[in-house]
């Protein structure tokens, strides 16, 4: 797999197969998986209630982490990288709101990503990287989790 908007090296590789698989409709039986680990996916998908239906509906536990809107507007990633959703969790319900235009633009400014994730240490790395849980919402689930989704109004005409 070559670059794209979240990995610009070749993604590392070993002997183990790689699949490349649509979230929604999931080529496994149901419960086959003994648990499913699911980072920085959600945010993209088209259609959230049905992507986590799968993921429940062929795993017996799992994991899933997404950046929170506080993240995706601090570093303006959502527009940059297409995120879809932003995503909060309230007990074992993960609650997506479709990103409105304004959102998704974020701060509009690299400063944040430059200072955060430069070659060289600056005083905002102290404040991000020991406070991961503010910047992804992330859910570790058994048996099932619940998903409420807010999508946006049709655009007027």
């Amino acid at each position: 797999m070559g670059p794209s908007p979240h990995r610009t090296v070749p993604l590392a590789r070993d002997q183990r197969p790689f699949i490349v698989l649509d979230i929604h409709h999931l080529p496994f039986k149901d419960k086959s998986i003994d648990y499913v680990y699911c980072s920085h996916v959600l945010e993209h998908v088209a259609d959230p209630e049905l992507a986590c239906r799968e993921i429940m509906r062929v795993a017996k536990a799992g994991y899933i982490e997404t950046p929170t809107l506080m993240k995706d507007a601090l570093f303006a990633w959502a527009g940059m990288i297409h995120h879809r959703w932003h995503v909060t969790r309230i007990g074992t319900r993960l609650v997506f709101f479709e990103y409105d235009e304004r959102r998704r633009q974020g701060v509009r400014t690299t400063q944040w990503r430059d200072a955060v994730l430069g070659e060289f240490h600056h005083p905002d790395q102290d404040l991000f990287f020991p406070n991961q849980d503010l910047f992804n919402t992330c859910l570790e689930w058994k048996t099932g989790f619940e998903v409420t989704v807010f999508r946006l109004p049709p655009a007027s005409s």
